[in-house]
């Protein structure tokens, strides 16, 4: 256990974290608080989508990754959609 103290910055405050726990937790810029059980919890935090190769991976696995629009739907496209509009 380490201790250390709040420390007023502007309006809020914050605290000051150890190298040494730092570096056991690997944690960098971006960190994600939430709070538990009264207990404040610091985690690094994920890149935006982090995880959707997998969820989609597991999507296409389980087939659940058709179109919901268009003809599935029996949507006949218009003359826009079909001149103008390009994949």
């Amino acid at each position: 256990m380490v201790k250390t103290r709040l420390v007023k910055i502007g309006n809020s405050q914050g605290i000051r974290i150890p190298k040494l726990l730092l570096e056991q937790t690997k944690l960098t810029d971006d960190v994600e608080l939430t709070v538990e059980a009264g207990q404040l919890i610091v985690r690094a935090a994920h890149p935006v989508r982090h995880g959707w190769d997998a969820q989609f991976q597991a999507m296409a696995e389980a087939g659940d990754d058709a179109l919901l629009d268009g003809e599935a739907l029996g949507h006949t496209p218009t003359n826009w959609e079909a001149d103008e509009w390009s994949w």
